[in-house]
Formats: structure tokens, C-alpha cells, sequence
């Protein structure tokens, strides 16, 4: 039996998202302590920050994604931005709270939610375009976590997707 349009598009985007995901846990996993922290220029994110501005973003986004604005009140984005003392094992603990927040929002919503309109800092948006836009934002951070990662780990980086050809 063919699956519906719907449930295809909806499985596609629980994929893409976990996909995305998993490209950020694999790149974590090659990383040491210190490298979630470096900054490659003054004005650079460290995967840190990247994390902590993530982490806000899903909380904000996927907590009462349906009835409520997805910019919250108690969101304070521009302090995501700033260094905390955290160690690689809470911002691990941020990037999992957060992602647990979107996909079971994501798995929960029904054919009838896709037909709905949400908010975004009070810009009405359809639910699959508020989905795709946060991909599109997450897939943004998770390639700078990979391109950071990449940068500090050099030769011993392990490619996250085919390798180029050795010569």
C-alpha cells in the first residue's frame, strides 16, 4: 500500500531533521572538551555558542508550537550569544533537551496541523513552511558545527559524508 502524500511529506521532514541531527552528534563525537569553545575570529561563534543559540531557538519554537508565537517572552536570544560556564557535557544536554523538544512536536503533529498557520515573532507562517524554515536554520548552525570541527581536527577529521578520493 502507497503511503499518503502527507504521511510521505511528514516522514521526510522527521527524516531531514534527524538527519540533521545525527550530523551534529557525529561531529561532537570527534571533538575534545576545549574544541567545543574555540573561536576561530573575535567575531566568530564557538560550536558552544551555535549550541546555546540552538538550544534557545527549539525551546522557543517547539514549546506550544501550535497555539502559541514561536518567539517567546521568556526567550532571551541575544544572551545565546554569550559565553557560559558550561562544560561539552551540558551543552551536549542543551543540544539533546532541544532536539527532543522538536522532533517529538514534529512526530506529534497530525494531517489536520499541517493545515494550519503558526506564528513567528507575530508573522503568521503555514506549519510546513515553519518546519522547512526551522531546518533550513538548524542545517545552517549544524554545517558551521561541522566546519569548526573540520578546521580544529584537520587531517584526523573523519569525513561526515563521502570522502574525497585519496590520490
Amino acid at each position: 500500500m502507497q503511503m499518503s502524500l502527507f504521511n510521505q511529506l511528514k516522514s521526510s521532514i522527521e527524516d531531514r531533521f534527524k538527519s540533521c541531527k545525527q550530523m551534529g552528534d557525529k561531529s561532537f563525537e570527534q571533538l575534545k572538551e576545549a574544541d567545543f569553545f574555540y573561536q576561530p575570529t573575535s567575531e566568530s561563534n564557538s560550536i558552544a555558542i551555535l549550541i546555546q543559540h540552538m538550544y534557545g531557538n527549539m525551546m522557543s519554537r517547539f514549546t506550544n508550537f501550535l497555539t502559541k508565537d514561536g518567539e517567546k517572552e521568556w526567550r532571551k536570544r541575544d544572551a545565546e550569544f554569550e559565553a557560559m560556564e558550561l562544560s561539552a557535557n551540558d551543552l551536549l544536554s542543551f543540544w539533546n533537551t532541544g532536539w527532543n523538544l522538536a522532533m517529538s512536536t514534529i512526530a506529534s503533529l497530525t494531517e489536520a496541523d499541517y493545515e494550519k498557520t503558526v506564528l513567528i515573532r507575530s508573522e503568521p507562517i503555514t506549519v510546513p513552511d515553519a518546519l522547512l524554515r526551522q531546518l533550513a536554520h538548524y542545517s545552517t548552525h549544524v554545517g558551521q558545527i561541522m566546519y569548526i570541527g573540520k578546521m580544529i581536527r584537520n587531517e584526523t577529521w573523519v569525513s561526515l559524508s563521502l570522502p574525497k578520493a585519496k590520490k
